[in-house]
């Protein structure tokens, strides 16, 4: 196409260009070193925004690569912390909480304050889902014990934490309730929830969500810490909800349910609101989770049953719902020390022992001797049962036909029992024996290895009473032809240990040495060895002592009644 200018307009156009060509490239020229030098400094170098995704992503690019304390918790990474948690950015903010999230599974000592604040100021995001990741690196921190509880109360983390209950949100309500959780173990977390918390985590222990559930239930167990906090928990309508709780579908919430009761159950004043539910609701929900296939949720349900059993007209509602039964099968399982402690709290109630023998709780009780005859809970609770229920004929007729005794003699052979319950057994046993019929039972059934164990047991120092129980058990022996020929290969032990008692200056060994002598003499053996000891020189010294005190005592013009008890009328 032809142009529409002259040749001299077009010439000089020409040489427009060429000139604006040159101008441009010596204006190039002159400012580009001025460029460079405003460049360099950090007044022009970025904005504050590419300052922050420049950390962010310096941040981000040391996670995978580090998992050094000194690196990740170095100065540098706490100023970037700081900028990105305070950034109205949340994608800047999110940075910052997966870093902690980063943190909280590689940190091997707690965190300082200065590295807390930016935790504090993440919680406060106006995002969802930065308080969601920056709640669970806590909750990872405080499972661990690398933050200071009374810290982050101080610094007013509890108020973020429990505005998250309200967010509908069932990851942000777990982990919120993880974290108060934890925090309502400080007596300074405890006070803070009391006052605004208790009514959110009661709805949330109503919760469709189990996790949420759980941790609320956990936060409330942990609020029972205190008589004050318990009392105010039980103000806010926290028993009914709990009670309902135990029939929970989720074993966790169970547990935490019921652990949450037996602390209110503990404190009798909450007694009559516990039971305020009709029908013995608790009492038989309890016995109801006392049958659970979980373990430690049955061994819960029976320690809160213990508790309230303190109240007789507990102990009483219990027996009408029959009670014995369940415990009789929790008796056959590989943890019975739970239920045979609560038949021991029963057993102390005398009107409860007519029921508990012929529900044959005995027979079950010989059985548990047999195959756990060294467990010392087991031992001791067993022994108390025995004892109570023997304060009846009938008692002692179904003692006797369990054959209880030989199984309580039979936990003095496992050498690896404590003193402290070798002392309970053959303190029973001692004291049952004062019953003819039990005597009679004892002297039939020892065998030769618990008469020596009995020997030695009442021959050592270190434990008087265990020596005096172990000698009383000796001395009411029966000297039929069989326990003779038991007795006679240890009749010097015997009478050294007698010697000793002899010896002692409490009259209540002594006198326990004369029985004893008096009843082995029925046998000719041990009457010859007598004769001419150490043993009969010592019986005849306190003899000669005891007649000289009754002579001086006749020369005392004797007292009347009166005079020694002036109440007495006249």
């Amino acid at each position: 196409m032809a142009s529409s200018f002259c040749r001299n307009c077009s010439r000089l156009l020409k040489e427009f260009i060429a000139h604006l060509r040159e101008f441009c490239r010596e204006f190039e020229e002159t400012i580009r070193d001025i460029f460079r030098d405003l460049a360099q400094c950090t007044c022009f170098r970025s904005t504050p925004e590419r300052v922050f995704r420049r950390r962010r992503t310096e941040l981000q690019s040391l996670l995978p690569l580090c998992d050094d304390e000194t690196q990740l918790l170095n100065p540098d990474s706490l100023q970037t912390l700081n900028s990105l948690s305070t950034s109205e950015n949340t994608e800047l903010q999110m940075s910052a909480a997966m870093y902690y999230l980063h943190l909280s599974h590689h940190v091997k000592s707690p965190l300082s304050e200065a590295f807390m604040e930016p935790v504090m100021a993440l919680l406060l995001s106006a995002d969802l889902d930065v308080q969601k990741t920056v709640s669970l690196s806590l909750v990872n921190l405080l499972v661990k014990n690398y933050v200071c509880k009374e810290l982050a109360v101080e610094m007013g983390m509890l108020v973020p934490l429990m505005e998250m209950f309200q967010s509908g949100d069932a990851t942000a309500q777990c982990h919120s309730c993880a974290c108060v959780a934890m925090l309502a173990s400080s007596e300074s977390g405890s006070e803070a929830i009391i006052m605004d918390g208790i009514l959110p985590l009661l709805a949330l222990a109503k919760s469709y969500d189990p996790k949420v559930q759980q941790n609320a239930t956990w936060a409330l167990l942990h609020l029972t810490q205190s008589d004050w906090s318990t009392r105010m928990l039980c103000q806010a309508g926290a028993i009914p909800v709990l009670v309902l709780l135990l029939q929970s579908s989720d074993s966790v919430v169970q547990f935490y349910s019921c652990s949450t009761l037996c602390n209110i159950a503990a404190v009798e004043e909450h007694h009559p609101q516990l039971l305020s539910m009709g029908g013995h609701f608790l009492l038989k929900s309890l016995l109801t989770l006392m049958s659970s296939s979980v373990n430690k949720n049955s061994t819960q349900a029976c320690r809160c049953l213990q508790t309230l059993s303190k109240n007789v007209v507990i102990q009483e509602q219990l027996m009408e719902l029959d009670c014995v039964f369940p415990l009789k099968a929790l008796l056959k399982t590989s943890s019975p020390e739970p239920a045979l402690t609560l038949l021991s709290v029963l057993s102390a109630h005398t009107p409860n022992h007519d029921v508990l023998v012929s529900e044959g709780l005995l027979d079950e009780i010989n059985q548990l001797l047999c195959h756990h005859g060294s467990n010392s809970v087991i031992i001791r609770h067993s022994c108390k049962i025995i004892s109570d229920l023997c304060s009846s004929g009938v008692g002692q007729q179904a003692v006797l036909e369990s054959q209880c005794l030989s199984g309580l003699l039979r936990t003095l052979l496992p050498p690896t029992l404590s003193d402290e319950t070798l002392l309970h057994v053959v303190s029973h046993v001692n004291q049952l024996m004062t019953r003819d019929p039990l005597k009679t039972s004892v002297s039939m059934t020892i065998t030769s290895e618990q008469v020596s164990r009995l020997v030695k047991l009442s021959g050592q120092t270190q434990n008087p009473q265990l020596s005096y129980n172990s000698a009383g058990i000796i001395s009411k022996l029966e000297m039929t032809e069989e326990t003779v020929q038991l007795l006679r290969p240890h009749y010097m032990d015997m009478m050294r240990y007698l010697l000793v008692f002899m010896q002692n200056k409490d009259v209540q060994f002594q006198q326990l040495a004369i029985v004893t002598t008096f009843n082995l003499k029925k046998d000719g053996d041990f009457s010859a060895l007598l004769a001419d000891s150490e043993l009969e020189v010592q019986l005849w010294r306190v003899h000669a002592q005891m007649e000289e005190t009754r002579q001086l005592l006749q020369m005392i013009q004797p007292l009347s009644p009166r005079s020694v008890n002036p109440s007495l009328p006249q």
